[in-house]
């Protein structure tokens, strides 16, 4: 571990502690590192579109409006190579949440997000996008057969830089 020494000034300093108590870090190395890897990757997913990614899709819609649940289900299943799982909760007598994990290449991705939150009807879209890694895996898992996309041959491991 590194360490570096920075300074702030006073106000800066209680709206840091403040924050640092609201979100319950222990101290502000815990917080300080938070914050640099979220800019770090805010950073990253504007310009690295050739990188691997997993993300979290979320989004609402009234599911009254005309065929959109299943013009939603329909991109899904267009795209069942980047999405991974997605929760459907009701919020009320009209609006539905849906969070949708996704994963593969970072522009495919937002492709995908973009193109599903475009649909007439849905609201609040939001894309929370992870720069991964992409680690073939040539390991074993123990005895329970492995099921993945496109038949034998090892699975991959999408695992989130630091």
């Amino acid at each position: 571990m590194e360490r570096i020494t920075i300074s702030l000034d006073g106000d800066l300093a209680t709206a840091f502690d403040a924050l640092i108590a609201e979100r319950g870090y222990r101290n502000r190395s815990e917080a300080m590192r938070d914050l640099l890897r979220a800019e770090l990757e805010r950073a990253r997913g504007g310009r690295d579109d050739g990188a691997f990614c997993i993300a979290a899709l979320s989004y609402v819609y009234n599911h009254h409006e005309r065929e959109l649940a299943e013009r939603l289900t329909g991109i899904q299943h267009r795209h069942h190579d980047l999405t991974v799982s997605t929760l459907h909760a009701h919020l009320d007598h009209d609006n539905c949440l849906e969070c949708t994990v996704l994963r593969g290449p970072s522009a495919e991705v937002r492709r995908f997000a973009d193109a599903l939150v475009a649909e007439r009807g849905v609201r609040h879209g939001s894309l929370n996008l992870i720069s991964a890694e992409v680690a073939r895996g040539g390991h074993s898992h123990g005895e329970a057969p492995v099921y993945r996309r496109g038949g034998a041959g090892p699975h991959v491991h999408y695992r989130p830089r630091s």
